[in-house]
């Protein structure tokens, strides 16, 4: 074997061991699979440890690093007493939430805008009767809940209600933006459940919102957003 044999032979070794994925990676792999595909939900707790060390094959150090490098990235969060939980769907989420950490309520709240106008101006225009079903469905709930008086059941409800219009919007790039702003959403969803005085006013506005979208009145639609996004900026001052 010639010197320059030998310099391509010990090039490609050192190429297909760097390619080669340490088990702590393909568990990271594997979790990441898990969550972007949904079968591990947002918000959802991760299985017991014993039952991911043999689900995955690998020892319990092994495990524990995959889960606090996802933990790291933003995609799980580790609460005290309680245990590890899904937070994010995807790196590009975890990033984003990070970057929605930083930021105020009104900032979130003027992002929520921005995407909640657009969602509503496409969903009145190319809903279907999958769509329709989906967003009577969760306004109902939201119904139910607040005559109920059940705040926790209203902001859940909401939140679907929220994502339920993104979808009928049938841009997948809008609903993956939103769906990476979930976690904030809950949070501002929820100081502003709080603030208000009058949660039907809450409640009405939406079906308003729902009843534009349902009737393919555009114009509606994106005043109905412009009216409770200002009236939520009015709670804040």
């Amino acid at each position: 074997m010639n010197q320059s044999s030998y310099k391509l032979e010990v090039y490609i070794l050192t190429i297909s061991k760097t390619n080669r994925l340490s088990l702590v990676e393909q568990v990271v792999s594997q979790i990441e699979s898990l969550i972007e595909s949904g079968e591990w939900k947002i918000g959802n707790q991760i299985p017991p440890e014993m039952d991911l060390i043999q689900q995955f094959d690998v020892s319990r150090n092994t495990l524990r690093e995959a889960v606090r490098s996802l933990v790291y990235a933003g995609l799980l969060v580790t609460k005290q007493g309680k245990g590890t939980f899904v937070r994010s769907s995807s790196a590009l989420g975890a990033a984003f939430e990070r970057r929605i950490q930083q930021s105020s309520i009104l900032e979130t709240l003027e992002v929520r805008h921005a995407l909640e106008r657009e969602g509503a101006q496409l969903a009145a225009l190319r809903r279907n009767q999958e769509d329709i079903e989906q967003l009577r469905f969760y306004i109902s709930a939201c119904r139910r809940a607040a005559e109920a008086k059940d705040i926790k059941a209203y902001e859940e409800a909401d939140i679907q209600l929220h994502k339920s219009i993104m979808v009928s919007s049938h841009n997948d790039l809008l609903i993956d933006l939103y769906e990476h702003m979930e976690y904030s959403l809950h949070e501002s969803i929820h100081q502003i459940v709080e603030m208000s005085s009058d949660v039907n006013f809450h409640l009405n506005i939406h079906c308003k919102l729902v009843d534009a979208i349902i009737e393919q009145d555009v114009n509606r639609a994106i005043e109905t957003v412009n009216e409770y996004i200002a009236q939520f900026k009015k709670s804040l001052e």
